[in-house]
């Protein structure tokens, strides 16, 4: 790809992660704000091709965009038809919310500043995906196993919350 084009790709994507992930908590309806989640992962996958990890962009879409945000959008289709067919998101606490955004906004923006950055080397070894393979498989396998059953027994859950009416 041309490194002309690549910091306008960077900010393609920065300006539609940021723009979904305010629609995520601003937009009424769930549903939509899952799809603006899926939207905002998949802008996630594209800053990582760019950064040419290929395999961690691979993982992004299959993992995320392909299992939690479609099991996220199955679980609000299925346990909608149950609790009605208008959810819409209830929050009173928007003043809050919104004051302690801005202090961790600022909070973010005056560490970034302070902050000395010290350019390395960032060439990626040859067998950086074989390796990251045998840790995933070895070391980190339970994290991975935990979580399949946290999102089996979320599945199960909603089954049996829609299968009673």
């Amino acid at each position: 790809m041309e490194s002309a084009v690549l910091p306008y790709l960077f900010y393609l994507f920065a300006f539609v992660i940021i723009v979904s992930a305010l629609l995520v908590v601003l937009l009424r309806n769930i549903f939509h704000c899952a799809l603006m989640l899926i939207l905002c992962l998949f802008a996630v996958a594209g800053l990582y091709v760019l950064l040419q990890a290929d395999f961690v962009a691979a993982v992004q879409v299959l993992l995320y965009v392909g299992a939690v945000a479609v099991l996220m959008i199955f679980a609000i289709m299925l346990t909608s038809r149950v609790f009605g067919v208008d959810l819409k998101q209830q929050n009173e606490q928007v003043p809050l919310a919104l004051i302690v955004s801005i202090v961790f906004v600022a909070a973010a923006f005056y560490g970034l500043g302070k902050t000395v950055w010290d350019i390395k080397d960032a060439s990626v070894p040859a067998d950086s995906t074989m390796s990251l393979g045998k840790l995933l498989m070895t070391t980190y396998v339970m994290p991975f196993e935990i979580v399949s059953v946290v999102l089996l027994a979320a599945l199960i859950g909603a089954i049996v919350i829609a299968r009673r009416n």
